[in-house]
């Protein structure tokens, strides 16, 4: 009998779905939900630009919406399909993300109480709003449980739980009050689907868990309440009201209730995996293995590398996290990226690129694209550091920002845009030279999102700058698509290893790196590093006079 899973995307700005059959990968249906609330599906703050909120009844709205939309499109498209024979439900969201809760787990921007209050709403992965307290935290842990830094990079993020949820008591305190509990949007969806929302008994993810609320069994789960005691009482309580265990999304979370059952058209009983982060999921759709690094390119971006947890693995510094679990099984998942990439080049096209590129987005898109691929590399005299939303990783903060050097009175649009793709490229190889410090091998990169299908450009500047062959997913829906992978694999009939064979397909078209241009970006990428170490580190000491004739001299060799 075909054997078919449903994977659930929840995105920035909208969510997905995706129905496989898992002897091949074929995808038999998908649907598309765009969150509706705020802009874009965020809720913002005009007073503060480090607000980003969303409201999670779009997400409930949405998971109806997609199901449903999928399992009808199976239909259509393939006589056979019927939603009985759908084996298993995978989820990713983005993270991390936390949701305030009742006793019940029902989001409090769900009550009457608090459902005009923006800081109720779900704290989106890009809520920059707790940056101070993620400080606080990074310099309590040094003091008192370096061991806690030591496997998120030696950095506490401003994206991260518990600098969220301290933010949150501090600016709020009514809502922190209300809420019995706090749940990741991974394992809220899960927990929802299965019909057991209680926050001390539903599943929770060891991706979530581990990449960004300092969990580990090496001490015992959660920071201790001694040390979270030390940052606030009120942390060390609410400890008791979280989580004791966390899993791999190889587990079962639950499975589908009547109710879930009857809104979406499967069957009641479908095996529900543990939930996960979007790009850990997308990881597997796209083939991570020891030695590929996948690299989600969106409006972040999300880079995932895998060791066998047979082999040893030190901390790396700078990094978002190693934990056991959290991509494959029996791997230690390693993540890193960037807070900005796709948003910088929307940024760029929607405030400073003239009309005179086209009237709409897209169109500015194609011409610049268009008038890049007669240039190469250096020859605009352009650097970039491509911190306009901050620092992910190696240097992982947030209160770091853009810079564009070199510029001349005849510098054009298309120069700049082609300067920040070269700068995204320089931080993306930042990150693999980081990795690969530590004894992480990285023979090629597979890529997968939007940019990586659309912007041919980009991608060879990306093979150029990195080095190395760059691979395109086959799916544009690697995200669910993994997500469906483990939804098949809960059910405990089938290992990831043999679906990720049937299942995660790359393109036939490979970027590879072209020898002259490799030889110059090696050239910039110096001064990018230069730049990169004297205005993100404190240690650097230096002189940066020659950063700007050295460009000129490039500029001036690639012309001729």
């Amino acid at each position: 009998m075909p054997k078919y899973s449903i994977g659930l995307d929840f995105g920035t700005n909208s969510c997905r779905s995706v129905i496989i059959d898992i002897t091949d990968g074929t995808e038999l249906g998908t649907t598309v939900f765009d969150y509706p609330s705020g802009v874009l599906g965020i809720l913002t703050d005009p007073a503060d630009p480090n607000v980003a909120r969303q409201n999670p009844q779009d997400y409930i709205d949405g998971l109806e919406f997609i199901i449903k939309g999928s399992v009808e499109e199976a239909k259509s498209n393939c006589s056979d399909f019927s939603a009985a024979d759908v084996i298993g439900i995978g989820v990713d969201t983005t993270g991390s993300t936390p949701i305030s809760v009742d006793k019940n787990g029902k989001p409090l921007a769900l009550t009457d109480q608090f459902r005009d209050n923006l800081n109720a709403m779900v704290w989106l992965w890009k809520d920059h709003t707790a940056h101070a307290e993620a400080a606080e935290i990074t310099s309590k842990a040094k003091e008192l449980r370096p061991q806690y830094l030591a496997k998120c990079g030696g950095t506490y993020s401003s994206e991260w739980w518990w600098a969220k949820i301290l933010h949150l008591k501090r600016c709020d305190p009514e809502v922190f009050e209300a809420a019995h509990s706090f749940v990741e949007h991974c394992d809220f969806i899960p927990a929802l689907l299965s019909g057991n929302t209680e926050p001390l008994s539903m599943k929770r993810s060891v991706c979530a868990a581990g990449h960004k609320a300092m969990y580990s069994e090496e001490w015992g789960g959660l920071p201790d309440k001694e040390f979270l005691d030390q940052l606030d009482p009120a942390l060390s309580d609410l400890r008791d009201r979280l989580f004791a265990e966390a899993s791999s999304s190889d587990q079962l979370a639950g499975t589908l209730c009547s109710e879930w059952a009857d809104r979406t058209g499967l069957s009641e009983g479908t095996p529900i995996a543990v939930g996960a982060f979007d790009c850990h999921m997308g990881a597997v759709a796209c083939g991570v293995k020891e030695g590929v690094l996948t690299k989600i390119l969106g409006t972040s971006t999300c880079d995932i590398a895998v060791m066998p947890n047979s082999k040893p693995l030190d901390d790396i510094p700078g990094l978002c996290g190693i934990v056991e679990g959290s991509v494959l099984p029996g791997h230690y998942g390693i993540e890193a990226g960037q807070s900005a990439v796709g948003d910088i080049f929307l940024w760029l096209v929607n405030n400073l690129v003239p009309d005179t590129y086209g009237e709409s987005s897209d169109e500015k898109f194609v011409k610049m694209e268009q008038m890049m691929a007669e240039s190469g590399p250096g020859s605009s005299g352009l650097i970039a550091l491509d911190w306009n939303n901050g620092n992910r990783t190696v240097l992982v903060d947030v209160r770091l920002s853009g810079l564009l050097l070199g510029q001349t009175l005849q510098t054009k649009a298309h120069e700049i845009y082609r300067a920040y793709i070269e700068a995204t490229a320089f931080g993306a190889l930042t990150i693999i030279n980081r990795i690969e410090e530590y004894g992480v091998p990285i023979n090629e990169v597979v890529t997968t999102g939007g940019l990586a299908v659309k912007n041919d450009t980009l991608m060879q500047i990306y093979a150029d700058v990195l080095n190395r062959p760059l691979k395109v997913a086959m799916s544009d829906q690697t995200c669910a698509v993994g997500a469906a992978l483990f939804g098949a694999s809960c059910s405990g009939d089938y290992e990831i290893s043999e679906l990720q064979e049937n299942c995660a397909k790359v393109r036939k078209k490979i970027y590879n790196p072209n020898t002259e241009n490799v030889s110059v970006y090696n050239e910039l990428y110096s001064l990018y590093s230069k730049l990169h170490d004297s205005f993100g580190t404190e240690k650097w000491s230096g002189n940066l006079s020659d950063v700007m004739k050295r460009l000129i001299s490039i500029r001036e060799e690639q012309r001729s």
